[in-house]
């Protein structure tokens, strides 16, 4: 089985195949995923809800997402692994986002590191990508960043905050990101980003034309006590195994049958 890489990617975003992702943290999950078709697993500081119990993301720590990273890295062969940085961890400087990916790389396993941010952060994207740390950037609703946006909101709705968000892309695939994940941006805006760089993107909440398509695991299997946001689907219902549902997953993203309308947002 040929393991998933940051040229995998490009190369099915270039023959427009749809790209399965998934959240895992764990070495179990991180091996259902693997043997279902999962072409990349995001270990995500979405542990700190999901796992850990927190009403964000914030108090997740390095060490938590080396720790769960490992875990995951013990049960995949196949799927691409990407690991966050979380918060506070890489803000500072390019040097300790730096130091803090090799973390991630070294005692993790991770393949690729995740962080959040637009231009801003294009700087420190291009430091790690010149010093050969594949990164995966974040923009649109950046849950690191829940307190100054006002809450779990969609972002990209009005004209400028949009034309804010297509200069983010363009200027963190300019920086050398290998991935580009937008997170509750409107459908129409992630095509036309999707359509104008030539890296893969990652949609979650942000439409059917993103190259790749993410949930967080324990909203797509119907498991998460406090609720799950609009744009996540429970693919346990008619499934008869959580193998079964991650499969149906698979499926429907590959067949552009996931997310479908009721999934997406859309501009004012």
């Amino acid at each position: 089985m040929k393991p998933v890489t940051t040229a995998t990617l490009q190369e099915m975003k270039r023959k427009g195949e749809k790209i399965a992702c998934l959240t895992a943290y764990d070495y179990s999950f991180a091996s259902l995923l693997d043997r279902a078709g999962i072409d990349l697993i995001m270990i995500g500081d979405s542990l700190g809800m999901v796992i850990q119990g927190h009403d964000s993301t914030l108090p997740v720590s390095v060490a938590d997402i080396v720790y769960h990273t490992r875990c995951v890295a013990r049960g995949v062969q196949r799927a691409l692994l990407v690991a966050d940085l979380p918060f506070m961890s890489y803000q500072r400087s390019p040097e300790q986002a730096l130091d803090n990916a090799g973390r991630l790389m070294r005692r993790g396993g991770a393949h690729v590191v995740k962080l959040e941010g637009g231009e801003p952060m294009a700087t420190t994207v291009r430091f790690l990508a010149e010093r050969g740390v594949p990164v995966c950037a974040h923009i649109g609703l950046t849950p690191q960043s829940v307190h100054q946006l006002g809450g779990y909101r969609v972002q990209g709705r009005d004209a400028a905050s949009a034309e804010r968000l297509r200069h983010d892309a363009r200027a963190l695939a300019d920086a050398g990101a290998s991935l580009l994940l937008m997170e509750a941006v409107p459908a129409e805006l992630a095509r036309d980003i999707t359509a104008a760089l030539a890296i893969p993107t990652i949609g979650i909440g942000a439409g059917v034309d993103c190259d790749a398509q993410i949930l967080v695991l324990h909203d797509m299997l119907g498991v998460y006590p406090r609720g799950s946001p609009k744009f996540s689907r429970n693919f346990m219902d008619g499934a008869g195994s959580i193998d079964q549902a991650v499969r149906n997953y698979v499926a429907a993203v590959k067949a552009r049958a996931f997310p479908g309308p009721e999934h997406s947002f859309h501009g004012a």
